[in-house]
């Protein structure tokens, strides 16, 4: 589900880049090129549609934004979470269970015995 919402959010932020750029600006910008849907719909409803159509875009990348917040899968970060902590506690035993005894002095290797004859 994730996944699928991270693709719709791409392809969402594609679109609406380009109709941004579609818009047209102060200078003119790149609806000023488009004549023929500008004699069908006439130059003010192109703009119109143009700028509800950048609406529904925006609207749907934050929709899409915050659904992808609550999809995220949360149970693998919490399982390396979890699994993280078991390998820490393990490491952390107490210092007595580990302890090795040290020798203080090294004993003197014993004499041989001597032969019986």
């Amino acid at each position: 589900m994730y996944t699928l919402i991270v693709i719709l959010i791409l392809i969402v932020c594609i679109a609406l880049a380009l109709a941004v750029l579609v818009q047209n600006s102060k200078g003119g910008g790149l609806a000023a090129n488009f004549s023929a849907p500008n004699q069908v719909l006439g130059v003010r409803k192109t703009t119109e549609t143009i700028e509800k159509i950048t609406w529904g875009l925006a609207i749907a990348l934050v929709v899409l934004s915050l659904a992808a917040t609550v999809a995220i899968p949360r149970h693998s970060t919490e399982s390396a979470l979890n699994t993280e902590v078991d390998v820490n506690a393990a490491k952390s035993v107490t210092p007595a269970a580990t302890a090795t005894p040290v020798a203080t002095e090294a004993a003197p290797a014993p004499a041989p015995a001597p032969e019986a004859e």
